[in-house]
């Protein structure tokens, strides 16, 4: 497998994350892929801007938005009680009592989402433990 597809396979995994945490972060690291090559230059600026992503405190803001791009592949699938169940938790949001992400996450096991059942943010730990 070439380097590039890797590199696109772990950003895709790690894309909500970053955005959660570094919208410049999340905007440099697409820009990265844009011309569809990869060097020794670009896995250390990629690697860079990760590790900074990542260890940036989370933000309530940053986190909401993120969890709205994810909602954006349930929007039109949804149910009406979910959508409520969205709105709600959208509106009463805290980092401390994140309901939100697992609600996320019922959502993307039933609705077997392929891109999202890879998505950090959603099936890994790295989001809890860097708030």
């Amino acid at each position: 497998m070439k380097i590039i597809t890797q590199r696109q396979q772990e950003w895709a995994s790690l894309k909500y994350l970053v955005l959660s945490k570094s919208q410049q972060d999340y905007r440099a690291i697409r820009k990265l892929f844009a011309d569809n090559k990869w060097d020794e230059e670009k896995e250390q600026v990629f690697r860079s801007y990760l590790q900074h992503a990542l260890t940036e405190p989370q933000k309530k803001g940053d986190l909401l938005n993120a969890y709205q791009h994810v909602w954006g592949y349930f929007k039109n699938k949804a149910t009406e009680t979910e959508r409520q169940k969205y709105e709600e938790l959208i509106e009463t949001f805290s980092i401390e009592q994140d309901e939100l992400r697992s609600f996320l996450k019922e959502l993307t096991l039933k609705y077997q989402e392929p891109y999202l059942l890879q998505s950090k943010l959603l099936f890994s730990t790295i989001g809890q433990i860097t708030k």
